[in-house]
Formats: C-alpha cells, sequence, structure tokens
C-alpha cells in the first residue's frame, strides 16, 4: 500500500477545495491539512469555520513542508496558482488538482512549475455551492476520480495520489487527458452548457413573464435551473479550456436535436418513442451503478416542499 501523504496543502478553498480539506483530515489518521486562498475574505472564514488545521496568509506559507498540493482553483487560474507557489515548494513534493478539464491543466501546471512530480486529478463531483461554507467531508464518497497522468509520470507519485482519493471515499480511474475531456464534455460540460441555454431562453420570452417561468417550473426546468446555478467563473473556464472536446460533442448533439426536431414536425411517433427508450435505460444503467437515487423525483422529500431550500437540501443524496 502507498505511503499517505501527512502534510497536505489545497490551495483554494470553494466547494471542492473545503470539501478536501475536511474529506482528508476526516478520513485521514494523523494528515496535517493547510488551506490558502487568495481571497482575504475567504480566507477569514475557512478559519473562523476551521475548514482546515491551519489557514495560510501567503502561498509561501501555505505549501511550507507540504508532501502534496491541490490546487482548488478555477482552471483559467491554474498557471497562475502554480506561478504564486513555485518558489517555495519543497523538491519532493506532489502537485495535484481538481480541475475538470485535463488536458489544459496539465499543460499550464507544467509551464509554471517545471520539473514538478505533477499527477492531475478529477473528482467527478459537486453541488451547485460555491464558497468556503458548501464544502463538505463526505462529497467523494462513492463519486469517481479520474487521474489523468503524463505517459512519463512517476509510477509511485500516481500510486500515493491515487490511495489518497480512495482515502477520501473515491473510486479512482485512470484515463489520457484528452479522453477524458472528450467524455467529460459529452457527460457534464454539454449538460452544463444546456441547461444555462434553456434556463436564459426561458428568462428571456416576452410571451413568459419571469414570475410564471418561477412560479410554474415543472421538475425538468426546475433541475435545470439546479445546474444553472453553478459557479459562474468555474465554468467559464471550463468552457475556455475545453473548447475543443465541447464544439465536438455540441455538434453531435446538435445533429440529434435536428433529428428529434424532425421527428416531432414528421408526426414520428416510432422515432421519438425508441429514442426515449434508449435514454431511459441509460438512466437505469446509472441508478444501477449507484451514481444516483433511485427514488421518484431524486429522493426529494415533498412533505417539507414549502419549506426554505438549504445547502444540505440542494446536494445529491
Amino acid at each position: 500500500m502507498s505511503e499517505s501523504f501527512r502534510d497536505v496543502a489545497v490551495i483554494g478553498l470553494g466547494l471542492l477545495g473545503g470539501s478536501v480539506a475536511l474529506a482528508a483530515r476526516a478520513r485521514i489518521p494523523g494528515v496535517r491539512v493547510v488551506g490558502y486562498d487568495a481571497d482575504p475574505a475567504v480566507r477569514a472564514r475557512a478559519a473562523e469555520i476551521g475548514l482546515a488545521d491551519a489557514i495560510a496568509d501567503t502561498p509561501a506559507q501555505a505549501v511550507a513542508g507540504a508532501q502534496l498540493v491541490v490546487f482548488c482553483v478555477p482552471v483559467g487560474a491554474m498557471g497562475a496558482a502554480a506561478a504564486a507557489v513555485a518558489p517555495h515548494l519543497p523538491a519532493d513534493c506532489v502537485i495535484s488538482d481538481v480541475g475538470s478539464s485535463k488536458a489544459s491543466v496539465l499543460k499550464a501546471l507544467g509551464e509554471a512549475l517545471p520539473g514538478a512530480t505533477i499527477v492531475p486529478a478529477h473528482p467527478v463531483a459537486g453541488t451547485e455551492q460555491s464558497g468556503p461554507d458548501a464544502g463538505f467531508a463526505t462529497l467523494f464518497v462513492g463519486r469517481w476520480c479520474i487521474l489523468t497522468p503524463a505517459e512519463d509520470a512517476d509510477e509511485a507519485a500516481v500510486a500515493r495520489v491515487s490511495a489518497f482519493w480512495e482515502a477520501l471515499g473515491a473510486k479512482v480511474e485512470m484515463m489520457d487527458a484528452a479522453h477524458h475531456d472528450l467524455v467529460l464534455a459529452v457527460t457534464s460540460h454539454l449538460p452544463h452548457l444546456i441547461a444555462y441555454t434553456i434556463v436564459g431562453t426561458a428568462s428571456d420570452l416576452e410571451e413568459v413573464t419571469q414570475s410564471e417561468v418561477i412560479k410554474y417550473s415543472a421538475g425538468g426546468f426546475r433541475d435545470f435551473t439546479r445546474i444553472a446555478a453553478s459557479d459562474p467563473t468555474m465554468w467559464r473556464d471550463v468552457f475556455l479550456h475545453n473548447r475543443d472536446a465541447v464544439l465536438t460533442m455540441l455538434q453531435v448533439f446538435t445533429e440529434d436535436l435536428t433529428e428529434l426536431q424532425k421527428a416531432i414536425r414528421k408526426g414520428d411517433g416510432a422515432a421519438l418513442f425508441d429514442h426515449f427508450t434508449r435514454t431511459r435505460a441509460i438512466r437505469r444503467s446509472i441508478i444501477a451503478m449507484g451514481q444516483d437515487d433511485a427514488r421518484p423525483d431524486f429522493g426529494r422529500d415533498h412533505g417539507v416542499a414549502t419549506a426554505p431550500a438549504t445547502e444540505d437540501a440542494a446536494r445529491p443524496r
């Protein structure tokens, strides 16, 4: 079994960074986690709620003595965040991250930290919440974490990073960075783009008032709004840094949407039924793999439907 990291630095203390810090402290005996965020207000709040064993005031303080540094910043900020700690990294430190696009992150980290041991990672987990108060220690339990090391990556370092994520409760998969970006373009990035689009379309309709959109939001639209409430900075960067893969999947989606449009126009019920039957099977497969809740309406408790929404209620069960 790979040796555990004893000293971990988490750079960026939003939903994912906060969850990494909390999960490591809860699930790895003897670990010490130091957190840092470029925003002084976030650092102050993180210290107030005890997000890590210590909250550093500078990048240099954050990585002093670190065996593992995990960058939990938007993918567009990876290069700058890495450059800020570069002069202060211990020689034997392992570098990782939680970014949703991997080819661009591997390039940015490699350029900012030449010669460093880098093992990119993407925990496929999250909520629409953001900020230091959004993190929770069980976010990664039962979820996949995809590692995308370069072909010549240090095998011992890859094993240690894999063991780290397994300790946090995740299931680990290895993948080429370019293939990861294509897979996530269709399973995560494109759905977010569609959600942002349909919610924006509804709000722009002159024939439908915003109050009607909110008041009469059926389950489908309501669930789109949850996705569309995700962190704008993070998702702006994802689309800009995984541009090619997203555009490829968007073209495929557009062609499929055109076919459905033709079926509706022609009244081709058989084509619609066949398509919906295939997609229903995908949903059942996701449930069978334990990646979502099989209860009706995603397990929502409709007995408290009129109560104010809470952060916990928004988290996937």
